[in-house]
């Protein structure tokens, strides 16, 4: 029993001792994830499927970024896969020139591991309310104010968790800090400062990190396989229409399909197109600070617009929509002051209403033109029209008017047979003409 107790001790060291060596990363495969532009619902699914690949010990996760802020609720989902996470976590804005700043501060400092490039900054956390508001001056400050103290809460709590600076972690949330990379880690907000992505791997070489079950592990990057994982295509795409000047074109593409539906009925793809741009617009603005009364000015000015179509208004329906859309399109965003990369560019806006104005005003000019021009066709398109009389009218008779003969009734007295006559009125199948003009005055 005591040799059989010994082989399974020594088989139970040989084990550990295999279990180890894998741990410490003799063969480790690194994904690679990309936080880029605007955090959103999109990237939080897509740095989730990157969680589901990576386990530990056969491989980590590296996040790069490089981002303005985001999605509060998507943030803190983020943070919480990477506090729960039983894989370490390498968190590095890259390249030179980019920034963590808002959502992107948290993110860094739940890491396990945080690092910086030269030239890259981090903070400017402070809260940028999502929505309209709609409470008042007060209520709105109160509001902030619940949001504020929410967030430096997390944020302390981040920090403690990793032992980084829970003061400057405050400040980033209600003044809106910024470090750059040399002073955040000189401040002990990030671990490392590395020039590029192999720089950082030696760099991190060797540290031990904390997992989420409490066990300490050392990274070992003796051999390794750097794999980027990409964001699905059609992923790419919802993650594009984050930025507030595509969700203002979608918007807009979104009003000239259903109005070219409704007064082509039948075209169908135009409708789709249509309902499709809002769906994507609406869907953007879950995740952009927006304005309802700016959204609501921009209906009632393609609304006028529309109006001014089939209402004689001289104007003045024209002129309150084009006020109407530049005042809601420059109301529709509502940026901070820390975050003014949220907001339309006044270019487009202006590119964009100054194309509806006149688009409307061709489509009226046009309906003007048409309703003021002299029929063609039918009894209106015979009246003024000239003929000659094919026998005596006295006083009736027949004419021939566009290559036909029409039975007529003389409103001038007798007209003899080939005298020129002028159609006045059309009733039924007879035309009532007079004689016509003849040059000198005489008829």
């Amino acid at each position: 029993m005591k040799k059989f107790a010994m082989f399974l001790f020594f088989l139970s060291l040989l084990l550990s001792s295999l279990t180890s060596s894998r741990a410490y990363g003799d063969s480790l495969t690194i994904y690679k994830a990309d936080i880029k532009g605007v955090i959103n619902p999109v990237t939080l699914k897509y740095i989730s499927s990157v969680f589901e690949r990576a386990k530990w010990p056969d491989s980590i996760v590296l996040i790069t970024i490089d981002t303005p802020g985001g999605l509060v609720s998507s943030m803190r989902s983020i943070v919480q896969d990477i506090l729960n996470s039983s894989t370490p976590v390498i968190a590095y804005v890259y390249p030179r020139g980019a920034r963590a700043a808002s959502a992107g501060t948290f993110i860094l400092l739940s890491a396990h591991i945080a690092a910086m490039a030269p030239g890259t900054t981090v903070g400017a956390a402070h809260p940028v309310t999502i929505g309209g508001g709609g409470g008042g001056e007060k209520e709105d400050k109160v509001m902030e104010g619940k949001v504020v103290n929410d967030l430096v809460a997390l944020i302390k709590a981040i920090a403690k968790e990793r032992g980084r600076n829970e003061r400057w972690a405050e400040m980033a949330i209600r003044t809106s800090a910024t470090l750059t990379a040399d002073e955040a880690l000189k401040e002990g907000v990030i671990d490392v400062v590395s020039s590029d992505i192999e720089s950082l791997i030696k760099d991190v070489n060797g540290r031990s990190v904390k997992l989420s079950s409490g066990e300490v592990v050392k990274l070992r990057f003796d051999n390794y396989k750097l794999v980027e994982v990409e964001m699905p295509w059609y992923h790419k795409i919802l993650h594009l229409i984050g930025d507030p000047n595509i969700a203002y074109i979608l918007l807009f593409i979104g009003f000239y399909a259903l109005i070219f539906e409704v007064t082509h009925p039948g075209a169908i793809i135009p409708g789709v197109i249509g309902v499709l741009c809002l769906i994507l617009f609406f869907f953007s603005f879950q995740i952009l600070p927006f304005s309802v009364a700016g959204l609501v000015l921009v209906f009632l000015g393609i609304l006028f617009l529309v109006l001014e179509l089939f209402t004689t208004s001289y104007g003045v329906l024209t002129v309150g929509g084009a006020i109407s859309l530049l005042l809601g399109s420059f109301m529709l965003m509502r940026p901070g002051e820390e975050t003014p990369y949220l907001k339309i560019s006044t270019g487009l806006i202006i590119g964009i209403v100054a194309a509806t104005v006149a688009f409307f005003g061709f489509a009226l000019s046009l309906a003007l033109y048409a309703q003021r021009r002299k029929p063609v066709s039918g009894k209106e398109g015979m009246i003024g029209e000239k003929g000659i009389a094919k026998t005596r009218i006295s006083p009736t008779g027949t004419v021939m008017v566009h290559g036909e003969l029409w039975k007529a009734v003389s409103l001038s007295g007798d007209i003899e047979e080939g005298e020129m006559i002028e159609v006045v009125e059309v009733d039924g199948l007879t035309l009532k003409v007079k004689k016509a003009e003849q040059r000198g005055g005489k008829e």
